[in-house]
């Protein structure tokens, strides 16, 4: 009980980059210009959907809940990097730790499987056109963004918890802006290998998106839709038949970067 109520109690210390105080400095700065434009940009994506109805269709209500996804995903950590720069500290509470890294794993997992949602279904658009009103209906595209909501928080949850059993003694700094399971492993004294081994277990679900949509991508150019595109004679048809197959290998990759 003793042990329980000082892993309750205990405080670690975000450290970034601790000691340099123009580096910490440039980035509250950088942070403080990106964040609003994250926020303003993705929440005009999700306005602009909700409001025209011609964008109320499969691909564009996956893009409107990625929008949401990167919202969350992107208010876990740098609002609180601000603050603490702000108030001159580095400390976060041991409960403050661990809600923050189940919602980074929660959300970079439902992140990446929207994106390999949004991959399916523009490859569904080019190899199977005449069936993809039956296939991405409106209960499949609900039904895709619920697993995705419930495969991250399936995977966030396990590893919050083995954490939040662990023993912390001595240092406790994180050499990180946020706290990350593999920082948090680091400064345990308990015995961490069964934590390992279900961390490569996280790594693994999280990785099953870009297997679906190397699959997709597969699917679409062995139907030879792709080479058939550039052969088309009509350039307003091969125009709009290109955006459809360039819009398979940008969005994800696109959403990757921003």
């Amino acid at each position: 009980m003793g042990e329980d109520n000082q892993t309750s109690n205990l405080d670690f210390f975000l450290l970034g980059d601790s000691g340099h105080q123009e580096q910490e400095t440039f980035f509250f700065i950088l942070f403080l210009f990106i964040y609003p434009i994250i926020l303003i940009g993705n929440l005009l994506i999700i306005l602009a959907i909700r409001s025209n109805i011609r964008l109320h269709n499969p691909m564009y209500f996956l893009l409107a809940n990625l929008s949401l996804v990167d919202i969350f995903f992107s208010s876990v950590t740098i609002p609180k990097m601000l603050v603490n720069h702000l108030l001159g500290t580095k400390a976060i509470s041991f409960g403050g730790c661990l809600t923050q890294m189940y919602f980074m794993i929660g959300m970079a997992n439902t992140d990446s499987y929207i994106l390999a949602a949004m991959a399916c279904d523009r490859a569904v658009v080019i190899s199977r056109p005449l069936h993809y009103t039956t296939i991405m209906s409106s209960r499949s595209c609900v039904l895709l963004i619920l697993g995705s909501w419930v495969v991250g928080s399936a995977n966030a949850l396990p590893h919050t918890l083995l954490t939040a059993s662990l023993s912390f003694c001595g240092n406790q700094e994180v050499a990180n802006f946020y706290c990350d399971i593999a920082s948090l492993l680091k400064l345990s004294c308990s015995d961490i290998h069964f934590n390992v081994k279900m961390m490569y277990l996280g790594v693994a679900v999280f990785s099953m998106p870009l297997l679906c949509i190397i699959i997709s991508y597969v699917q679409v150019f062995s139907t030879g839709k792709a080479t058939q595109v550039c052969r088309l004679p009509f350039i307003p048809v091969r125009s709009k038949s290109m955006r459809d197959v360039s819009s398979v290998w940008l969005h994800p990759f696109w959403h990757l970067l921003y």
